[in-house]
């Protein structure tokens, strides 16, 4: 397989994946993937607390979320810039997208030794899927538009495609997706990213209650299921307005 554009060389120096998803994706399943990793180091999500801070969002557990998670962005990209947890050579961060929202900076985006990839799946499945559980969600909340923002940040600071893998992709061909994509971040692939023990970890955040179950009886990728129900009009709207912004990333995707 010939490297794809973007793609880093394995190097001994540390390693930080920032991992940008939106909702209702496989990122949990992802960072499960990588936390089978005996050399990588995992975070949940740490600029939720600002994203609930800031948004006042309504979500489950919001109050727990705020009392155990820091809030304030600065402190949480401190902690992201500084000592990998344990010394491991590997820090795979699992970010939302939509979490870029109030007056975090985007410099520190650009600091030596971030490797930024991003994690994107169809919108339509994924509008039906955000709108069960988050009535009224818009364009914002996909997670797109920031998705869209940084990859062309990115691209443009760096003349590099940052890599990109599609949830589809990844289900359906979990070892080449996960071989295209550890090459594309400079590190080797790990036969124990395809499975992983069921249950919760240390590492997830206290909201793991409330969104986890699945990934929680997992133990590695399952292919995808063909939707068993009709797409309400709401969702196919929602898909539609995210349709250019998908395709845009889609296009740049790895492929196995």
């Amino acid at each position: 397989m010939s490297p794809e554009p973007g793609a880093h060389a394995p190097s001994a120096a540390p390693v930080r994946v920032l991992m940008w998803s939106g909702p209702r994706n496989i990122s949990t399943a992802m960072m499960r993937s990588w936390g089978s990793r005996p050399d990588t180091a995992v975070c949940d999500e740490p600029l939720y607390a600002h994203y609930l801070k800031v948004t006042g969002a309504p979500h489950p557990g919001r109050e727990e979320v705020l009392a155990h998670h820091e809030g304030d962005w600065r402190r949480v990209v401190d902690g992201l810039l500084g000592p990998i947890p344990g010394g491991k050579p590997v820090w795979y961060q699992k970010h939302m997208a939509h979490h870029l929202v109030g007056d975090i900076a985007r410099d520190w985006l650009l600091a030596p030794g971030l490797v930024h990839a991003f994690l994107v799946r169809e919108p339509t499945a994924m509008a039906a899927s955000l709108l069960k559980v988050t009535p009224g969600a818009g364009l914002d909340d996909t997670g797109l538009p920031q998705q869209v923002e940084l990859f062309r940040l990115l691209r443009g600071r760096t003349g590099r495609v940052p890599p990109i893998v599609d949830a589809r992709d990844v289900l359906e061909n979990p070892r080449g997706m996960l071989t295209a994509l550890c090459a594309a971040v400079g590190v080797a692939f790990d036969e124990r990213m395809l499975t992983w023990a069921p249950g919760r970890r240390e590492t997830d955040g206290v909201w793991a209650r409330h969104w986890y179950a699945a990934v929680e009886r997992s133990t590695g990728f399952e292919p995808a299921r063909p939707a068993d129900e009709p797409v309400p009009p709401a969702a196919r709207a929602l898909g539609e307005a995210c349709l250019p912004l998908y395709r845009e990333l889609w296009d740049a995707r790895l492929r196995a």
